[in-house]
């Protein structure tokens, strides 16, 4: 019955087929299925054994694209967070796709969801950042020198500090 919200901080887009570091580069498989389409679903993966991660889904049907969700400014449910985090610091606790996923409560059964319908949904509240930055994306191992991250630089709540 908590609401939990945020305001996105920052993302990363991955271009599928053409993108070494897409999770469709090498095309569709059970686990990346959901990239491939609808746009506006939610792409959830679990990763090293450890923590789910969300992209949005942005190519039409077949054309796999995504932008992975990597931070949040906490706006409402912090309690809760913080419990489902074990952390108090408001800037530890959606400052990373992991922790994002975690302090949301964001696991595999919304795999494939609608964003524009409930429990999960994202829209716009229409505040608008001051300023955004472009980064080469972080957190990989291929095509790390692309400049996929946008980030809103002032925020506390950002996954890492910003490389230029």
């Amino acid at each position: 019955g908590v609401i939990t919200s945020g305001r996105i901080v920052e993302v990363e887009a991955y271009l599928g087929a053409d993108d070494p570091a897409s999770h469709a580069y090498r095309g569709m498989t059970p686990r990346n299925r959901a990239m491939f389409g609808p746009p506006g679903r939610a792409y959830v993966y679990f990763t090293f054994g450890v923590h789910f991660c969300m992209n949005v889904v942005t190519g039409n049907d077949g054309a796999a694209s995504a932008v992975l969700i990597r931070a949040l400014e906490p706006l409402e449910g912090i309690p809760l967070m913080r419990r489902r985090r074990g952390r108090e610091a408001v800037e530890d606790l959606t400052s990373g796709p992991g922790k994002l996923c975690q302090a949301l409560g964001i696991d595999r059964v919304l795999y494939g969801h609608d964003l524009s319908d409930k429990p999960l949904w994202i829209y716009d509240d229409g505040h608008a950042p001051p300023r955004h930055a472009r980064t080469p994306r972080i957190g990989i191992s291929v095509a790390t020198d692309l400049p996929y991250r946008y980030l809103v630089p002032d925020s506390a709540c950002v996954s890492r500090p910003r490389r230029t």
